[in-house]
């Protein structure tokens, strides 16, 4: 099986590339499992002073693979609860990481892909990507991305884009926080690089301090997250067994409108 995921080291930079363009780079155990392990590699590196996360081809990540989203439908709920503290762990690995990070958001992001923009320390975005927190149209909720994506962009629209599941485009997620810059196409790799020019100046220590210190002041930390996560974890793995979970998944595996759309 090809890898999911390839790591490109360009002189202290180290790019995380999401590898499966041919489904829009979604997520699968194997995609979670190689990018927690290559995050936790690379936060032992010394050699390496800031990670770049992004995708391969024209995607940045379309969310929950398919097969994926069918293994969950038919799981029960401790393997549903079990599954999605995978992905806890690998939001929660990236979002403490000790080195900077950069969202290199190539194309559009959804779900899970948006949590890992949210997960970064900088993001930055091409203008025609398009981003959603979609789960609720599946009857689910974005719960193991929630506390990132709250935090990227605030409560006030959290309420909004995690209860609509509307699409939104680059210029709205610079404008709520998700990016903090929308760029052309052609400038994506120039402000890519601009940034690393500048994370390079700054001291390492100091720099894993100053992350440390802002997520400390706005009362985020790795114990609350764990406790967090299990039980978020928790509540999407009862939300995939429910029957409105069930429908919206089989809707969706289906092709078909779920049996609430509609209605007034």
């Amino acid at each position: 099986m090809p890898a999911a995921i390839q790591i490109d080291r360009r002189g202290s930079a180290a790019y995380l590339v999401l590898d499966r363009p041919g489904v829009h780079n979604a997520f699968d155990a194997a995609l979670i499992a190689e990018l927690t392990a290559a995050l936790k590699s690379l936060d032992a590196d010394p050699a390496v002073r800031a990670v770049v996360v992004t995708g391969a081809g024209a995607t940045f990540s379309a969310g929950a693979d398919l097969n994926w989203m069918r293994s969950m439908a038919a799981a029960d709920e401790a393997e549903n609860r079990a599954d999605s503290l995978r992905l806890a762990q690998l939001m929660r690995t990236l979002n403490f990481l000790s080195k900077p990070t950069i969202a290199r958001v190539n194309g559009s992001a959804y779900g899970g892909g948006v949590g890992l923009v949210a997960c970064c320390d900088i993001a930055v975005g091409v203008e025609s990507a398009k981003f959603s927190l979609s789960e609720a149209k599946l009857g689910l909720v974005p719960a193991v991305i929630s506390p990132y994506v709250s935090a990227a962009i605030g409560v006030r629209q959290a309420r909004r884009y995690f209860a609509s599941a509307e699409v939104f485009d680059a210029a709205e997620a610079a404008r709520i926080g998700l990016l903090h810059e929308c760029v052309a196409a052609e400038a994506l790799d120039a402000t890519v690089e601009r940034l690393l020019h500048m994370l390079g100046k700054c001291g390492p220590i100091a720099q894993d301090e100053a992350k440390r210190l802002a997520l400390r002041v706005a009362g985020i930390t790795r114990d609350g997250a764990e406790q967090a996560d299990r039980e978020n974890a928790a509540l999407i793995a009862r939300l995939r067994v429910s029957a409105e979970g069930q429908e919206g998944l089989t809707a969706f595996l289906d092709k078909r409108a779920p049996a609430w759309a509609g209605r007034e």
